[in-house]
């Protein structure tokens, strides 16, 4: 985002709202979109393809997403949406970045395993970020002061799980929706090859096909390793600043337009098109070599 210092339709920095702020917004439309899904999960619905059977959209997440839109400008009027589902829409300097149902195929498939996911820019820098679990009432959030994780059983708390520090990579458990069909597309044997060494280092490699949920549960200590080789700014603007703020390290890879990332942390991580989240403590070579390797070269 460019405009020039003297555009009357900016607010001044002070008139911002705060990343505290911001973040209530976010959570408390978040909640409010969430309820509809509750109702709507496992019941009969119309799934079509977007891309292809493993790239999948209902009507829940149109609707959620107008539902997210309409909340969150009503309390930030001046905002800009990035959203999945309607693309770029809207003005000003604080955008809204959204992924309405991140894990549709779960939602589809009845699977329990999908999110809201909204984060909060400014100036293309993350400052807040709320993901939303309706089915489990998992509420993680991040602002700049903190990450906070909210259960059905518990109050909002700081997350700040204890550092991994130490612990060999036989020990860890990964995240990740790779191979994939892109990768395996673009990549055949060698992806698949590639997939083995992750299966034959780490203790588990899971796939719960939403990336926002697999950075949250490596922020909460739940995962050491959340990586992929291809995603969108939706998918990973809120997870990245929990997993941040929780202590973890997000490191970016691959490239967006003429920008290249090499695993260098900076301020618009949320651009990327690849990388390795790590829990707090947590290092993890092979991952970070062979999603360089992909991400890179997609």
């Amino acid at each position: 985002m460019s405009h020039s210092p003297e555009d009357p339709a900016l607010p001044d920095a002070a008139e911002l709202p705060t990343p505290a702020e911001l973040r209530k917004v976010a959570l408390t439309a978040a909640h409010a979109a969430g309820m509809p899904l509750k109702g709507a999960f496992r019941s009969q619905m119309e799934v079509q393809e977007k891309t292809s059977n493993t790239d999948l959209v209902t009507i829940w997440d149109s609707r959620t997403e107008e539902t997210l839109i309409e909340l969150l400008t009503a309390e930030v009027p001046d905002s800009r949406i990035t959203g999945e589902e309607g693309g770029q829409q809207g003005s000003g300097r604080v955008e809204w970045i959204i992924d309405p149902i991140d894990g549709t195929s779960n939602f589809a498939h009845g699977f329990d395993l999908f999110t809201i996911s909204v984060g909060a820019a400014v100036d293309d820098v993350v400052i807040a970020g709320v993901v939303y679990d309706p089915i489990n009432e998992l509420t993680f959030s991040a602002d700049d002061a903190a990450a906070y994780l909210q259960t059905s059983t518990a109050p909002e708390s700081v997350l700040r799980p204890t550092p991994k520090i130490g612990v060999a990579e036989p020990q860890l458990n990964l995240l990740t929706d790779f191979p994939g069909e892109s990768a395996v597309a673009a990549h055949g044997d060698a992806a698949l090859r590639a997939f083995g060494q992750l299966v034959t280092t780490y203790a588990t490699v899971r796939r719960i096909v939403s990336g926002a949920l697999e950075l949250c549960y490596a922020a909460a200590g739940w995962a050491d390793i959340a990586a992929n080789r291809r995603t969108n700014p939706w998918d990973i603007a809120a997870g990245q600043l929990i997993l941040r703020r929780a202590g973890g390290r997000f490191l970016p890879l691959g490239s967006r337009g003429e920008r290249s990332w090499d695993g260098t942390e900076t301020e618009d991580l949320h651009l990327t098109t690849g990388y390795v989240g790590l829990g707090p403590g947590v290092v993890a070579p092979t991952a970070q070599r062979i999603f360089t390797q992909f991400a890179l070269h997609t």
